[in-house]
């Protein structure tokens, strides 16, 4: 397994300048040597996690002339297995959907209530995890890219009244005018052509949901994507090789989508001045007498081992391991000692962005359609009710036959945040989320979902979350985020209080909710944060 990525894994000048002008395809690695430094285990820069935050931190500081080193604890996905895929389907899952798990753990848990959506498998490094705590667990990407691996590319920029709501010391015509344009358009966001989605058998759920919704006097809205529609429809026309409409998601795309490891990355590297090594968790983050920083990572190999621990030291420490990552890494450092003089915020402030899923059964002649595409392009936008604040990706599930069922991911204003604590006799940072405050979102996804089932005589389903009796599945989220939250546990720029020179780029800057899938928003914040870092703090 290649676990050193530089510039000279690229494929020519020209694949270079592809990526760096986002040409969007993937960029094969060669052995080829060239006259570049070997993978470094220093470097002025570091930055910890290649997520979304952590993709722009290595972009920006390698276009500087920054030498930049990038720890990922995941691999890179470049490899295809036996059957000459990199990732496998959603439908028919190996060793490489889960991390270290020996069966996979779908958010969907049953159909009418048999245990045949979750497969065994062998533990491997594999592309989603799902960390536990005691009354949530949460969906994460691991390898080259984190979170953008394994999501469904929904790429939507918040109501700018809730972002300022939600970050009232930022300017947010600045935002918005500035570097959200700019997030999407290094991402790839495009849009679905309305006239090929209002014809296409691919998306047939999304129109039964849209009218069922119409009926509850409820609106839709289309939201654009990082997954190449213009593919998409080669897909559905039989000249591009399948993957949303070949059900890859939640394990991974094969083809079409534009995932960090075909946009930022690719740049980064690009600039000769990213390193990036993979199989490799940061463990702990101290600082030394002269001000610089020094990380203990482990190595681990296909097993889960751990075959070397290691030491790295920098001047300029970024972290962009997500809202779990970050947090926990802040939080043991605050409380062991090794950075005693963290904020009191460090920890503060987490949420699940109002997850929820839930399904309802349509009558037999609403149907879905056998064939669904995996990338969600519509919801429905209740956001603006006072009362109840929701917004609902209308979401695929993807089984190959015709089954009736309309899924949604619910998104609700839940004012519920917890804290990450650190637990000295087991040495584990968990997290004080509870079953109440889950409640809250299923009460709001619930009062939403009842209009819709009453204007059209419709119920939910029992069947689909392990239980005869739950509806809400609120014991998890694919969104966490918070515990360092910006200008509480950081300046207004990322910069952790107390600390120069630590900075926090993910999802740990956002306070718990941002009301719509929040990828875009961290994207958006790391560049603000990146571009004034840059211009005040580091001298290359």
């Amino acid at each position: 397994m290649q676990r050193h990525l530089t510039r000279r894994h690229f494929v020519g000048v020209a694949a270079l300048q592809t990526a760096a002008t986002l040409g969007f395809t993937r960029i094969g690695l060669q052995s080829a040597r060239a006259a570049e430094p070997d993978a470094v285990e220093s470097a002025p820069a570091v930055v910890v996690g290649s997520g979304y935050g952590g993709a722009v931190a290595a972009l920006r500081l390698g276009q500087a002339g920054i030498r930049t080193l990038v720890l990922e604890m995941g691999q890179l996905w470049d490899t295809a297995g036996a059957d000459g895929k990199v990732f496998c389907s959603t439908t028919a899952p190996d060793q490489r959907s889960m991390w270290f798990r020996n069966r996979t753990e779908a958010p969907l848990a049953t159909f009418l209530w048999l245990d045949v959506v979750n497969k065994a498998i062998n533990p491997y490094p594999g592309v989603l995890d799902r960390v536990h705590y005691d009354q949530m667990s949460v969906y994460v990407g691991r390898g080259v890219g984190g979170g953008s691996l394994v999501n469904g590319g929904m790429a939507v920029t918040p109501l700018k009244s809730y972002f300022a709501e939600q970050f009232p010391t930022v300017d947010a015509d600045e935002m918005y005018g500035t570097w959200f344009p700019r997030a999407r358009a290094m991402l790839g966001v495009n849009s679905i052509d309305p006239a090929w989605f209002e014809s296409t058998e691919w998306y047939r759920f999304t129109r039964t949901s849209r009218k069922a919704a119409a009926n509850a006097g409820l609106k839709t809205t289309f939201v654009p994507n990082v997954y190449d529609f213009g593919y998409m429809q080669r897909e559905a026309a039989g000249t591009a090789t399948k993957s949303a409409l070949a059900g890859e998601v939640i394990y991974g795309n094969n083809h079409g989508k534009r995932s960090l490891d075909k946009t930022y990355l690719a740049a980064a590297l690009g600039t000769g001045n990213v390193t990036i090594q993979t199989m490799e968790k940061v463990t702990s983050v101290s600082r030394a007498t002269d001000g610089s920083y020094l990380l203990t990572a482990e190595r681990i190999d296909n097993t889960g081992a751990v075959v070397e621990t290691k030491q790295y030291g920098c001047t300029y420490l970024f972290l962009g391991g997500g809202s779990l990552g970050t947090s926990e890494l802040l939080v043991r450092a605050r409380d062991t000692g090794a950075l005693p003089d963290l904020d009191a915020g460090v920890g503060a402030g987490w949420g699940t962005n109002g997850n929820v899923m839930l399904g309802r059964a349509n009558h037999i002649w609403d149907t879905v359609g056998a064939h669904q595409a995996t990338m969600p392009v519509m919801g429905i936008d209740d956001w603006a009710n006072p009362d109840n604040p929701v917004f609902a990706e209308i979401a695929p599930l993807p089984m190959g036959f015709e089954h009736w069922i309309s899924l949604y991911l619910a998104i609700t204003k839940n004012p519920q945040r917890a804290r990450f604590t650190y637990d000295s006799s087991t040495g584990a940072v968990k997290l004080g989320w509870t079953t109440a405050q889950s409640a809250v979102s299923a009460g709001m996804a619930k009062k939403l979902f009842d209009r819709v089932n009453a204007a059209n005589l419709t119920i939910y389903r029992y069947d689909l979350f392990g239980s005869t009796s739950k509806v809400f599945a609120d014991n998890f989220t694919y969104h966490p985020l918070g515990g360092c939250v910006l200008g509480e546990a950081t300046d207004d720029y990322g910069r952790v209080r107390g600390y120069p020179n630590l900075y926090v780029t993910d999802g740990s800057l956002v306070p718990g909710s941002i009301g719509v899938n929040p990828f875009v928003t961290i994207t958006a914040l790391a560049e603000r944060t990146l571009a004034r870092v840059l211009a005040e703090d580091i001298r290359s």
